[in-house]
């Protein structure tokens, strides 16, 4: 690694450092969100992107994520991330040819049933 390079590292070490959890959390809440949105057809080219494979994925880990962290996180962040999981896990529902059984959906073990 060149100095540049280590000396990037280094900041980019005390930056994160500087980064509340919450934030991380959110963060990565909001990408996997988006890209579930993609994959179950919520986006410009709904017939090319979708993917309901690789949705169940995202929509599962973020519903884990979710569900771990909300007693930690405040209740403000907690509420709005558990609505738009909600509100994809409707998708793929509605997304699905054949819709899974009620509470076998993504995310569902961690979430309970969403109908």
């Amino acid at each position: 690694m060149t100095n540049s390079n280590e000396q990037d590292a280094v900041q980019a070490t005390r930056d994160i450092a500087d980064v509340a959890a919450v934030e991380i959390i959110t963060t990565a809440s909001v990408h996997l969100m988006s890209a579930a949105a993609v994959k179950v057809g919520l986006a410009d080219d709904p017939e090319n992107q979708i993917d309901l494979d690789e949705a169940r994925k995202l929509i599962t880990a973020l519903a884990g994520l979710i569900t771990a962290a909300a007693p930690d996180i405040a209740d403000m962040h907690a509420r709005s991330l558990r609505d738009g999981l909600r509100s994809l896990q409707l998708a793929f529902r509605e997304a699905s040819a054949i819709p899974d059984a009620i509470g076998q959906g993504p995310g569902e073990k961690f979430t309970g049933p969403v109908n």
